[in-house]
């Protein structure tokens, strides 16, 4: 894929990248050595200093950074605004929490003093995805540079523009410059950059195929990895949910950012006695739904993010249909304009075996299956190679307590959408990935936690 910024919502590319050249690469990760070692004897005043200021040029500069995401990937303005407001509130947060985070653990030994410090590892890639370009960098740009780490970003070569904007931010800030610095890189320099032994660490939010090749590379070095990969969430409405609200939530839960979201809701698991009700106002949901112009702020749902995402979520569909199933909404590209745009798609009657019970469909389509009580509801919930997150509906808190222990994800949201939070830890199991983002979990991944014990 090229470097390039190309409108999904016409077609039209807007600007092209040269990629770095591997002098001006070996540049950067000299650069990073050099500031990581200054950077790393800041004080935590400094670096709160800092990270407010991003965040005050993030609420300042919102609209102007909201539309290079819509411009580049496509989701709606109103949702790339709210984006760029949830990055200010994790910049906020890390530098309130991260000097409590991080301060040093007295316990109790048979030494004079014994106690855990937490310190910082050196440079850290991050390798992040299209979907949610700020946000996915900042969760880990805060925590990782509030712990005396710099960044190296690797960002989706669909958004350049949205990269460089938040290097600009944080120099802007008062960071050292080199502290968090982008490279504008294709993907084949990934192993190259893992193996050089100033990178300390990597993380990576994207597909499992990229997940497995980040785990496997780092692996040969011997190096940290946090991975959040994909997943195929499900939606469980019980019999005695709040039917209205599920049926609300659902939808947004389905489609939010043009339905390419890890953690959007995808299989919609309903008891059978109101399956057919969930069915039909759900449908009248997705119908109302306005596919457009990003831009616009009566939109819903914007473009798909690249041509060939747009093929691979119509070829998934169509190979559901051919194994019989129904399609009581949508189920075609939109042909009738320019762009990446399919319309909300709802697929039901999927036999049991067809493929699509083990995808993840990354894009405005949803799946509905109807069971017959909680005890199938959960063994279907759980038949996924996938385990990031599940919303589950019901007012009976014997069958709450049930779904919190026995749904294998690494969140359960009973009566709301699953969504990420910095006061909570965020990631998956299984297939979805390893280690935790956000919180205070997320600040210890990619530390040094060093017993000290003095007598």
């Amino acid at each position: 894929m090229p470097i390039a910024t190309i409108n999904p919502a016409t077609g039209e590319t807007l600007k092209t990248f040269t990629p770095l050249t591997d002098g001006e690469l070996e540049a950067k990760l000299a650069k990073a050595k050099t500031v990581f070692e200054a950077y790393r004897r800041t004080s935590f005043a400094e670096r709160s200093q800092w990270m407010n200021a991003a965040a005050d040029i993030l609420e300042a500069r919102k609209g102007e950074f909201a539309a290079i995401m819509t411009v580049e990937m496509g989701k709606t303005l109103k949702s790339a605004v709210a984006e760029v407001e949830k990055c200010a509130l994790v910049c906020r947060y890390y530098g309130e929490k991260a000097p409590e985070f991080l301060a040093d653990v007295l316990v109790q030994t048979d030494a004079s003093t014994s106690f855990v410090r937490y310190q910082p590892l050196g440079p850290v890639l991050a390798v992040m995805p299209w979907n949610f370009p700020f946000w996915q960098v900042f969760r880990f740009a805060a925590p990782a540079l509030m712990a005396g780490n710099v960044g190296l970003l690797k960002h989706a070569s669909n958004v350049p523009q949205c990269a460089l904007a938040i290097e600009e931010i944080f120099l802007k800030a008062g960071l050292p410059e080199g502290a968090f610095q982008t490279l504008l890189v294709g993907a084949d320099k990934v192993a190259q950059i893992v193996a050089d032994d100033r990178v300390m660490a990597a993380t990576l939010t994207g597909s499992e195929p990229a997940g497995a090749s980040m785990a496997a590379n780092c692996g040969k070095q011997i190096k940290k990895t946090v991975l959040e990969l994909g997943g195929s969430d499900p939606f469980i409405v019980l019999e005695s949910a709040d039917l209205e609200t599920a049926v609300a939530t659902a939808t947004t839960a389905r489609m939010i950012n043009n339905g390419q979201s890890c953690i959007a809701a995808k299989r919609f698991i309903v008891s059978e006695a109101i399956a057919d009700e969930f069915e039909r106002r759900l449908v009248a949901k997705f119908q109302a739904l306005k596919v457009g112009d990003p831009m616009q702020p009566d939109t819903d749902i914007g473009p798909l993010a690249t041509p060939g995402i747009l093929q691979d979520i119509d070829n998934q569909v169509q190979a559901c249909i051919q194994t019989g199933a129904r399609v009581p909404v949508g189920g075609k590209p939109l042909s009738d304009r320019s762009g990446n745009f399919y319309p909300p798609t709802l697929l039901t009657d999927i036999p049991p075996g067809a493929s699509a019970y083990n995808e993840e469909f990354f894009g405005p389509v949803a799946m509905l299956f109807r069971v017959k009580d909680i005890d199938a509801a959960i063994e279907l919930a759980n038949s996924t190679p996938f385990g990031l997150g599940a919303s589950a509906w019901t007012q009976v808190e014997a069958e709450a307590n049930r779904l919190i222990e026995e749904i294998e994800a690494g969140a359960v949201f009973i009566n709301g959408m699953v969504k990420s939070d910095p006061r909570l830890p965020f990631g998956g199991i299984k297939r979805s990935g390893y280690g935790r983002e956000l919180s205070s979990q997320g600040i210890h991944e990619f530390v040094n936690i060093k017993t000290v014990w003095v007598k």
